[in-house]
């Protein structure tokens, strides 16, 4: 059995706390929150140890592993704990807001040969999962565009109070929403050369982005946008989509069905033909022991008790590769902040009343500047 502790007993941590207590190689050793109310509940009903204070927990409950569903601002040291007290460590996503931690526990888990997972569940999502076996097999040829897109019904009026409502708490539709398709569009191409364009725009929100919008360029001329959107009514739950174009045909694929289009030309897999065809969830979903909220969670979540059972380092959503998701959310909210190249009207076309009227306001937005390098590499690996 192993013997995991969950920390952080809100929405996720719960449906984390529920697939754990119901795994057959699993033993709930401890949960730690801070709420006194959810632990007393816990304790009565389950017998479980509770714990409030973190490092306590971790000194004295008998432990293989933790399962971290905190705030994302605390989820560096946290990890960083666990790992120097030699546990495998499952921790939601986003994996840290800073790059440089990425780094130094991707490096300290693989230096201690730790088990290690973070919470991007749509890789365990069966559509998805076929894109990338499609891809994997050329079957639309070089990869020419990417869209990546998210939307959700999440922040619908001015609202606070909770950390994903913080800035300095990670919150935000870049690092809640935006991190899942571009961790599936790196697991697809790998992690771009550089980024572009990033527009991360509050609409109901005073402190935090509601809209992402933004292109990562690859070497050889591929690219793929972004367009994530959590304040859109029109979505009754999150939803997720990936479409991809190549030179012999197109995938489409949520969380329901992928539909691919095959050109007579292509390298047809098995199991497809030329046009249009259609693989649903239903048929590419292998079943899961206990379900709740979708058989990703509960196939994650097995995933990584196999690996720790077995002492398989190696494994779907390690902390490189989330590391990587880091980095280019950095990159994002560096380019973000860059001036943008005003359209400005030809100076020989422009009237002269409106030149010096333009003149005299110098407003920002419409006085010219240089193109920002938006296309250049990614942070140095070792930077924050």
């Amino acid at each position: 059995m192993i013997r995991i502790a969950v920390v952080g007993l809100g929405k996720m941590g719960l449906s984390h706390l529920a697939i754990v207590k119901a795994h057959p190689d699993v033993e709930l050793a401890a949960v730690c929150d801070a709420s006194g109310y959810v632990l007393g509940v816990l304790k009565k009903y389950t017998g479980v140890a509770t714990y409030s204070d973190y490092e306590r927990m971790l000194r004295e409950a008998d432990l293989d592993a933790v399962l971290i569903a905190t705030p994302s601002r605390t989820h560096a040291s946290m990890v960083r704990a666990a790992l120097d007290r030699g546990l495998h460590v499952f921790c939601e996503k986003p994996f840290t807001l800073q790059t440089s931690d990425a780094e130094e526990l991707t490096a300290l888990a693989g230096n201690k040969g730790l088990v290690t997972q973070v919470g991007y569940h749509n890789r365990f999502v069966g559509t998805f999962a076929e894109v990338k076996k499609l891809l994997d097999a050329g079957a639309i040829g070089d990869v020419t565009h990417v869209l990546g897109e998210a939307y959700g019904p999440v922040v619908l009026k001015a609202k606070g109070g909770t950390w994903r409502s913080r800035k300095d708490e990670g919150g935000g539709a870049l690092y809640d929403y935006a991190a899942h398709p571009l961790n599936l569009v790196n697991w697809y191409l790998g992690e771009p050369a550089g980024v572009g364009g990033t527009v991360l725009n509050s609409i109901f929100s005073h402190e935090i982005d509601d809209e992402v919008h933004g292109t990562l360029l690859y070497e050889g001329g591929a690219s793929a946008r972004i367009s994530v959107n959590w304040s859109d009514e029109s979505y009754r739950k999150m939803t997720t989509r990936i479409t991809i174009w190549g030179t012999e045909g197109r995938i489409v694929a949520d969380r329901q069905e992928c539909q691919v289009y095959l050109r007579d030309t292509a390298m047809i897999p098995e199991g497809y033909e030329p046009g249009w065809n259609v693989r649903y969830t239903t048929e590419l979903t292998e079943p899961v022991g206990f379900y709740l909220r979708g058989e990703e969670y509960s196939a994650q979540i097995d995933h990584f008790v196999t690996r720790v059972k077995d002492g398989r380092v190696d494994g779907i959503n390690g902390f490189e590769s989330a590391a990587q998701t880091d980095r280019v959310i950095a990159a994002m909210i560096a380019d973000a902040g860059k001036a943008a190249t005003a359209v400005a009207p030809d100076a020989a076309a422009e009237p002269p009343r409106a030149r010096q009227r333009r003149r005299r306001l110098r407003l920002p937005w419409l006085v010219s500047q240089p193109a920002p390098q938006s296309a250049g590499p990614l942070e140095n690996r070792k930077a924050a």
